[in-house]
């Protein structure tokens, strides 16, 4: 069974000792944050935190939920985080059936994906309480997370674990992205999408059509619908679609009040409202999981009409910052879930590691099945034209003997293969707009490296050498007399 909600897994975390309480009063400026900080930063992550006295809220926070492997892989309810990967990889790997006997052995699968559908249900928990007359932000426990957080007419209070829900104004097609929301008082917030997002393509959409743009803020719910609005996920899946198959159920949802957007019914707080067209004000900074301030700028303006939320409501808060943070963590799974799509276009792919210190998009390192000469510059220039993956400002292409995740021997393995000029490629192109290094906004420079074994038609003039390695039958036989030597 899956979670009903966020507070089923806190409960199982607390059971398992993955938990710390904390009864005295915290601070949520900045207080809350340098204690989650400091969380992150131990071994193996540390635990997470419940904080149960909020200075000026009623309502207790929790934070650092994802911010280890072991909680991650409780979050999704599997073993390891190439779980989810196998069930993907057996889906997308059914052959066409060609007999009647197969197409009957297909239909299970098949209906795997329609039992995943979200339903509608008519009364929610996060509807136990309804604040439409006069809705008040200042009363939820939000943090401000580093001292150049906000605008100077502002306390810098950030929601970052949104789920912000909007809707396609032509298809009606659903959307929920992972944007962090900047509050400026009771009753408006900066709706901080990037242009390459889903949210902010159907804002351009409501603009063009000089239409009021309706959206709501869930925050809080079971991990898989948490996880699922921060998955790169192409526009035409629905986040929740695709939570439910994380989750093996369905994802409960319920229309707003005010809004015609469904949000997911188990949340603890949703927060309703609209964006006019071309309102926009200045959002920012904010200090971000680069570990650098991101500089303010314009973003649309959203107008709170309703909050909803349970009656003993817990508000779910992520510091992001430098790493190692519980983000980094969450794009671990990512890297590991999604490593079947990219196979499908690119068969070849061995494996793919995003390390923390990229934060996520700024290095990748990959092994291939290399078949022909330039292989490793097709996948490169290949990679950059596929979704978030445009936004990698180095990609490393290894063989497939190279293992990935060993950054140790891997860069042993690039530094001793690369020829600098024959093996770098340097192009331009889109950047996340979190990049600040590139002479323009989202636009810059990124680089290619070629680290396989090189062949004579590479320009190759030598043959590559061998690895060294120890014969089998010596390794033996000091592995059977490893006591003898007196170890």
């Amino acid at each position: 069974m899956s979670y009903r909600d966020l507070r089923e897994f806190i409960k199982v975390l607390e059971n398992k000792g993955l938990l710390h309480r904390i009864a005295v009063e915290v601070d949520p400026i900045l207080e809350a944050s340098e204690i989650t900080d400091r969380m992150c930063k131990s071994p193996q992550g540390g635990k997470a935190l419940f904080f149960e006295k909020v200075k000026g809220s009623p309502f207790p926070v929790v934070t650092n939920i994802f911010g280890s492997f072991e909680r991650m892989a409780l979050a999704l309810e599997i073993e390891h985080l190439d779980d989810v990967a196998k069930r993907i990889e057996e889906l997308l790997n059914q052959a066409p059936p060609k007999t009647l006997f197969e197409k009957l052995a297909m239909l299970p699968k098949l209906f795997e994906f329609s039992k995943y559908l979200p339903k509608t249900v008519k009364h929610a928990p996060c509807q136990e309480v309804i604040e439409k007359d006069n809705p008040d932000l200042s009363k939820l426990p939000v943090l401000k997370t580093w001292p150049g957080d906000g605008q100077p007419t502002d306390e810098g209070r950030f929601i970052t674990f949104p789920m912000v829900f909007t809707r396609d104004p032509e298809n009606g097609r659903p959307n929920c992205g992972m944007y962090r929301i900047h509050i400026y008082n009771k009753k408006t917030t900066g709706m901080h999408w990037h242009i390459h997002k889903d949210g902010a393509r159907h804002y351009d959409k409501y603009k063009k059509m000089q239409l009021r743009m309706p959206a709501a803020i869930a925050v809080g719910s079971d991990p898989a619908v948490i996880y699922s609005a921060s998955a790169p996920l192409p526009e035409s899946i629905d986040e929740m679609l695709f939570a439910g198959f994380l989750r093996r159920e369905p994802v409960e949802m319920v229309k707003c009040i005010t809004c015609d957007i469904e949000v997911p019914a188990n949340s603890e707080v949703v927060i309703e409202g609209y964006i006019d067209p071309g309102e926009m004000r200045v959002e920012g900074p904010f200090g971000d999981h680069t570990g650098f301030y991101s500089a303010a700028d314009n973003y649309p303006v959203f107008h709170v009409t309703c909050i909803t939320h349970r009656k003993d409501l817990i508000y779910p808060a992520t510091v992001v910052g430098k790493p190692p943070m519980e983000d980094c963590y969450m794009g671990k799974a990512t890297e590991r879930i999604f490593l079947p799509l990219m196979k499908l276009d690119f068969p070849e792919i061995q494996d793919i590691n995003l390390p923390m210190e990229g934060v996520f998009h700024n290095f990748a390192l990959i092994s291939i099945k290399k078949s022909y000469p330039g292989h490793a510059k097709k996948i490169i220039h290949g990679l950059w034209g596929k979704g978030q993956m445009m936004f990698s400002k180095l990609l490393i292409v290894v063989d497939e003997d190279v293992d990935v995740q060993n950054l140790s021997y891997t860069a042993w393995r690039v530094l001793n293969n690369v020829d600098w000029r024959r093996d770098v490629v340097i192009s331009e192109g889109p950047l996340d707009d979190l990049d600040h290094a590139a002479n323009w906004p989202r636009y810059g420079a990124k680089m290619g490296i070629d680290a396989t074994r090189k062949t004579r038609e590479e320009g190759m003039m030598r043959d590559w050498p061998d690895e060294i390695f120890m014969s089998e039958e010596i390794k033996t036989l000091v592995d059977r007399r490893w006591k003898e030597y007196g170890f």
